[in-house]
């Protein structure tokens, strides 16, 4: 009878050790759930970032989980739709830079790791929040290869600085919008462009209309000797408005000179045949995307926290010439 006994309960024990080692291994199996939160998620900018996020998941074997985040609500209510899904940390381009404290709070409460991409947090006095890790665009080197593009390709038409002007379009209130208009400057002057014939004219608006408004009060105060124009701005937005104002005064393409920043926005302009806009710095929202959730998974999986920042400012200058080429590189060309 006791051997019975005996026999039952180390079988009973071989069960339950056999049941917890099959829990276990499922538990294992789980893959490590990485959300990605982006502004804007209809952006060709966007897209890009979240495809090569999901290469870099399938690549080192975790889930990722796309969530649009448009405003502050959705924003907050996402992260606390990761946390149920059993996410360990998120990386965020939020849609508005001062939700960090707020998004901080809300993370840290659900024990979830951050990465900043693209966007950098503020706190409540307007300042970056060095603390959170931040991966984005180096906007000042971003900026100065913008300027010297600009300087480039008027030095390529053999334009003489006596006559040629530029209007710079700035929004000082954005911290990286200001270092951008200031790299390019500096990169301008650097060439050889007399300071006296930089205009800077501020934005009320990041668009196309903003610019143009922009543009057209700082083309009534150049010199009648003004022929030729180089046209700056933190985007392509900026620079495209630019573009249009010139069009509207009067100035030929060939005596105009647009270079914006990012691209995606520039594409419509590209095609078209003759413009003042020559080009854009394309920066590599693939990169961008595949290296924040690689980040993201070797600080959940291995605990080694990403740099504070990384700055990017690895940029291609795309023209008519070669922008449907680079485009189809990254996936951005439909």
């Amino acid at each position: 009878m006791k051997r019975r006994f005996a026999i039952r309960t180390l079988c009973s024990a071989a069960l339950a050790v056999t049941a917890f080692s099959l829990s276990g291994s499922l538990l294992a199996a789980d893959p490590v759930k990485i959300g990605f939160l982006v502004k804007q998620a209809e952006e060709p900018w966007f897209q890009t970032e979240w495809a090569f996020a999901e290469k870099a998941a399938k690549d080192k074997g975790f889930e990722l989980i796309k969530i649009a985040v448009p405003d502050g609500e959705k924003t907050l209510s996402a992260i606390d739709s990761l946390a149920a899904n059993g996410a360990k940390g998120f990386v965020i381009c939020p849609p508005d830079v001062s939700l960090g404290p707020a998004i901080m709070a809300k993370a840290k409460l659900n024990d979830l790791k951050v990465i900043a991409v693209d966007d950098r947090f503020v706190d409540a006095s307007g300042k970056f929040m060095e603390d959170v890790p931040y991966l984005g665009m180096a906007a000042f080197e971003v900026g100065q290869k913008q300027g010297a593009a600009m300087a480039a390709e008027a030095k390529k038409r053999n334009w003489d600085w006596k006559d040629t002007y530029a209007v710079v379009n700035t929004y000082n209130e954005l911290d990286t919008g200001k270092k951008r208009t200031d790299g390019s400057v500096k990169a301008l002057e650097d060439a050889g462009m007399p300071k006296e014939h930089i205009l800077f004219s501020a934005l009320k608006t990041l668009d196309v209309p903003g610019s143009m408004d922009a543009t057209n009060s700082a083309l009534v105060k150049l010199p009648g000797a003004a022929k030729n124009l180089i046209i700056g701005g933190m985007n392509d937005n900026t620079v495209l408005g630019g573009v249009r104002a010139t069009e509207a005064a009067g100035f030929a393409a060939a005596n105009v000179i647009g270079i914006g920043i990012n691209g995606t926005d520039a594409i419509g302009e590209l095609k078209k045949p003759n413009s003042g806009f020559y080009g854009s710095m394309l920066p590599s929202p693939h990169i961008e995307g595949y290296n924040t959730a690689s980040m993201m998974y070797e600080w959940i999986t291995t605990g080694k926290e990403p740099p504070k920042y990384t700055a990017m400012d690895d940029v291609t200058l795309i023209t008519r010439d070669n922008f449907k080429q680079e485009l189809e590189k990254i996936g951005l060309w439909n």
